[in-house]
């Protein structure tokens, strides 16, 4: 893709899944990527791996919780690679009791809150002044099919994820004359590992049944559209919630 060739990148969560699928395809694309996530020798295999496979990539602990550790993942990139042009804000969890709205502990709530919605605003704090003195840039954030999907086994999750997708269209508005695009992906079904522990054969089966596509999606299906989202392909979409999901929701 066009544009990505020593561009500064941070991929938050991308120690697996979908954010490790994202770093490796960045850097195959010519950027260099800057991986947080808690599982910090995770994220370093993957950055090795991308460096034994020819890319750059450095790996930081980050707890995307806590502005100063969002503050600190933003100055190693500019410290390592002399800038930052986009961020990848792909943290996600805390579904654990997260069940109907009648049950649902309040404790299980905010840490749902903190982790899917908090987490997206302190990267946009900690980002967006060093996209800005780039002279422009990207953030990508990662939501749900779940946040628009409706779901009666779980309440928590969808709510927070939610909450990203009026963050990147205020991003778009507020700072898209300085050169930021803001835009969001929301996954449905995808084969990541945590996936492939969590669900069973059965679940996993039902769920290519629902959709009018051949398979289910592959973290490396993701990693296409946010790297699209970051490259100058991407250069005219801005403030837009996209659903890659194999169809299976079709929404306008």
């Amino acid at each position: 893709m066009r544009g990505l060739a020593g561009k500064v990148g941070i991929v938050a969560g991308g120690a697996r899944g979908i954010g490790a699928a994202t770093a490796r395809r960045l850097a195959q694309e010519g950027a260099h990527v800057v991986i947080g996530d808690l599982l910090v020798e995770q994220a370093e295999e993957t950055a090795e791996a991308i460096r034994a496979a020819g890319g750059s990539a450095l790996a930081v602990a980050l707890d995307g919780t806590n502005a100063d550790s969002q503050a600190a993942i933003v100055a190693a990139a500019k410290e390592a690679f002399g800038g930052l042009d986009f961020y990848h804000s792909n943290l996600a969890g805390g579904t654990g009791g997260d069940i109907d709205a009648l049950d649902c502990p309040v404790e299980v709530l905010d840490n749902s809150f903190a982790i899917n919605t908090k987490s997206h605003f302190l990267a946009t704090q900690a980002a967006l002044p060093s996209i800005i003195a780039r002279g422009g840039g990207a953030m990508i954030y990662t939501s749900s099919g779940a946040a628009t999907g409706g779901a009666a086994w779980q309440v928590a999750y969808p709510m927070t994820k939610n909450a990203i997708h009026p963050l990147a269209r205020h991003v778009a508005a507020r700072y898209g004359k300085q050169g930021v695009r803001a835009n969001v992906i929301c996954p449905g079904l995808v084969l990541t590992e945590a996936v492939k522990i969590h669900l069973t054969d059965e679940y996993v089966e039902k769920g290519l049944k629902a959709i009018p596509h051949t398979r289910l999606g592959q973290p490396e299906d993701i990693a296409a559209a946010v790297t699209f989202l970051a490259s100058e392909d991407g250069a005219w979409v801005n403030g837009q919630v996209w659903h890659i999901n194999g169809g299976a929701q079709m929404r306008d």
